[in-house]
């Protein structure tokens, strides 16, 4: 079944971790062997083969890079210049990758359309195709100014969450507590006036009541999951799901361990010893579904290798390919071939092709 997995850091793990995602995630991980700079080090499950393996045709792909707020313990760059060069580096790599073949853009209804004509033609092979991706902003801080967004928007940003971990300059985010600030509104506006799609992920809970209620245009929480299973700021209640319901939105699914089974303990837990795997997610899609009374605002969005890998995932992911186990695991929970259908790729192309009208 062909797949869209909605989060996806590859730029970050491209230019920070010094992956080159061109060559299989076995290869990447014998590269690793004897470094420990990152926790994930030899258990990165992503790489373009793979997603090709997977039939992930199309995924929502990021720049990320965060202003250092003093006192919180959460690096990032010293000014938003730096960090706006920063994001200026990773969409050359993707333009990189562009170039190459391996990748393509999409920012409207018409490539979207050629993309998944390419993807679906079966004489093809997957090998042959490249991977379309989204550009997304996790975090806004290195927007300078609002002609930053214009600039983004041009060379094909088409979705954004203002916030990240712990303060940020324009929202707040996981961990922290408090309103948007002007900017903050101010962002919102404009990303409104340009069609651009709200990520309301990581926004702390102050800030995501008030952008839903600032925001008119397409919303969608790319990668997060449910607060009554798990508890814990970084995930939706059940007021926010329904709040997302009402505005249409599509929820990915995160696979996260600590997002996805109570009690993680960082350095300590594993996903075996937690029996964190596949059915704990399908759980989590299970309760908004519940809320939502149908299957039309559930997703994929797997944030897998963002500084994360194995060692923090559900134990029966080898690979970003075995996404691909997922719709048997759904059909055995009474989910229906249109309900899998929605899930896997389904809700986010009607959400993307609805925007882009």
């Amino acid at each position: 079944m062909f797949i869209i997995d909605a989060h996806l850091d590859l730029a970050m793990n491209a230019l920070e971790w010094n992956r080159d995602i061109r060559i299989s995630v076995t290869e990447i991980r014998q590269l690793e062997v004897g470094m420990n700079d990152k926790p994930d080090r030899t258990n990165g499950t992503v790489s373009l083969p793979q997603l090709r393996q997977g039939n992930i045709g199309l995924v929502v792909a990021t720049q990320i890079a965060r202003v250092e707020t003093p006192g919180t313990g959460i690096k990032g760059w010293q000014s938003a210049e730096q960090a706006w060069a920063h994001t200026q580096g990773q969409l050359q790599w993707y333009r990189t990758m562009e170039a190459a073949g391996e990748m393509v853009q999409i920012k409207n209804n018409q490539s979207l359309e050629q993309h998944l004509a390419l993807w679906n033609d079966l004489s093809t092979p997957n090998d042959k195709k490249p991977i379309g991706y989204i550009l997304s902003l996790e975090g806004a801080d290195s927007m300078v100014n609002l002609d930053c967004l214009h600039t983004a928007y041009a060379y094909g940003l088409r979705a954004l969450g203002p916030a990240h971990y712990g303060p940020g300059r324009y929202a707040n985010g996981t961990n922290a507590t408090g309103k948007l600030n002007e900017q903050g509104k101010a962002l919102l506006k404009e990303m409104d006036s340009l069609n651009m799609i709200l990520d309301v992920t990581h926004l702390c809970d102050d800030a995501f009541w008030e952008a839903i209620e600032i925001f008119t245009g397409t919303i969608w929480a790319s990668h997060h999951n449910c607060r009554t299973i798990v508890n814990h700021n970084r995930q939706l209640s059940d007021d926010m799901i329904k709040a997302l319901l009402q505005k249409n939105a599509v929820i990915g699914s995160s696979f996260d361990a600590w997002m996805i089974v109570p009690n993680w303990e960082r350095g300590v837990s594993t996903p075996v010893s937690e029996q964190c795997n596949l059915e704990k997610i399908i759980d989590h899609m299970d309760h908004i579904c519940q809320l939502a009374g149908n299957t039309n605002h559930i997703g994929i969005g797997t944030d897998l290798d963002g500084a994360f890998g194995k060692e923090q995932c559900p134990y029966d992911i080898e690979s970003i390919a075995d996404l691909q186990t997922l719709p048997n695991l759904l059909l055995k929970r009474g989910y229906t071939q249109q309900d899998i259908e929605n899930i896997m790729h389904g809700n986010w192309l009607r959400l993307i092709q609805n925007t882009w009208k």
